[in-house]
């Protein structure tokens, strides 16, 4: 038997409670907790400290296998644990890519391996995310990985036949289509969000409506086929209002927001920096505050990190020439404390749903997002929201060092990440797994 009694921890930012872990479940909340605790229970003193659920990541870039000069499953799941991740679901755009039982088997194990979070691979929509045919799906569903979510994250699935077809053959097994809204054809060469800022600097801009008209035609065929659609990092105004139309008609769609959607801006791009290139791009001030009033009404599902590591050669560079993405496992819910708990828009329950709950929902995850309750897996982060740090991406536990965070000081600092009740971080930092574990 193995024990963990966490002590003066306020779940969910509520009253002070203990929590008592025994054999990777919770066996006790509350004052009877301390009295349940067998003698051999490890003990953490957590006073005061934040109790959330382990968060759930459902759009995370891992890059192996094929990308590990980036990052590897294991660099990768070990930050997402110091980000107070327990759970991650590994994107398509590998080399090879996850578009069979093979490869998505592949990177179930090396999660499995690694032991900082559950991966879950993302299957791709179509074979070699050509947007030609269709991957095999059925295979993938039925593998050792159960993989119920499927997407070419980094492409569109443009073909509007291939997504019908695509959106029809997950319904037999509960999947979903989780797609990179961008028509090829409007963003073509495109550096930044098309508009004032673009305009000044003579970067050749991604308008608004390359996303906005794909997420209106996916919505319309979800609905018609009658399944489900994610749509991966909205970041307009009027995606917002599509989603919104969505909703209210009945569709079956689910919407995510990145980090660096709910705080940075195109004005970024002033730098020049390529840490401040990604795809879709920073919008405007205007666009932040529509995702952040979405993602608090309940409108924008899910926090979805969008974490795109590379190499440095890809962006100690000139702008045209970096790479599009950042980093983000590690500085995501600093950001949601910034962004939506201290300016009083979400509360830590709120917080537990976009980051937790929903997105294992929306990925069909059992033994994820249970909550904070007796019974439920010992998944569980602990933060400190009054610590504030300087983000330093050298200091970060990635491989790479792509933040678009340097310098910034954000609130919050995860302490502690619980695993089926195994701690993986303990006073900030990782723990290795043990060969007994």
């Amino acid at each position: 038997m193995t024990a963990h009694l966490l002590t003066g921890v306020r779940p969910y930012g509520e009253d002070a409670a203990d929590i008592l872990v025994i054999d990777g479940r919770i066996a006790a909340i509350g004052p009877e907790a301390a009295a349940q605790a067998p003698a051999e229970a490890e003990r953490h003193a957590f006073d005061e400290l934040i109790a959330l659920p382990g968060l759930v990541d459902i759009h995370t870039h891992l890059r192996e296998p094929g990308g590990e000069s980036a990052e590897t499953v294991y660099t990768g799941t070990r930050a997402a644990a110091v980000g107070g991740y327990t759970a991650v679901f590994a994107m398509a755009n590998t080399n090879p890519v996850q578009d069979n039982a093979g490869v998505v088997e592949q990177v179930l194990r090396l999660g499995q391996d690694a032991g900082w979070v559950d991966v879950h691979p993302v299957g791709a929509v179509s074979q070699g995310l050509k947007g030609e045919q269709l991957s095999e799906m059925g295979a993938m569903a039925g593998s050792a990985a159960q993989v119920r979510v499927f997407s070419d994250d980094g492409r569109c699935v443009y073909d509007p036949v291939l997504m019908r077809r695509a959106l029809e053959y997950v319904k037999s097994f509960d999947g979903v289509i989780a797609q990179h809204s961008q028509d090829p054809r409007l963003t073509e060469g495109s550096q930044m969000h098309e508009g004032a800022v673009s305009a000044e600097l003579g970067l050749r801009g991604w308008p608004a409506v390359a996303e906005e008209s794909i997420i209106a035609r996916d919505v319309l065929l979800a609905e018609h086929v009658g399944s489900r659609l994610h749509v991966c990092h909205l970041s307009t105004s009027g995606s917002v209002d599509i989603i919104r139309w969505a909703k209210a008609r009945g569709i079956d769609v689910t919407a995510e927001v990145t980090p660096h959607h709910l705080l940075l801006t195109d004005e970024m791009a002033r730098s020049y920096s390529p840490l401040y290139k990604v795809n879709p791009p920073l919008r405007t001030a205007e666009d932040v505050e529509a995702v952040r009033e979405a993602l608090a009404d309940g409108t924008i599902d899910v926090v979805g990190t969008d974490h795109a590591p590379h190499p440095l050669e890809d962006k100690d560079c000139e702008w045209q020439a970096g790479a599009f993405g950042m980093t983000g496992l590690e500085t995501a819910l600093p950001i949601l404390i910034e962004t939506m708990v201290s300016t009083g828009r979400m509360t830590w329950r709120d917080i537990a749903r976009v980051m937790s709950t929903t997105p294992a929902l929306i990925g069909r995850v059992r033994d994820q997002g249970q909550g904070l309750e007796v019974g439920a897996p010992a998944n569980i982060t602990v933060v400190d929201p009054t610590v504030r740090r300087t983000i330093d991406g050298a200091s970060q536990w990635t491989h790479s060092t792509n933040t678009p965070y340097a310098g910034m000081e954000l609130p919050g600092q995860v302490i502690a990440t619980f695993l089926h009740g195994r701690p993986t971080v303990l006073a900030g930092a990782p723990v290795e797994k043990r060969d007994e574990d």
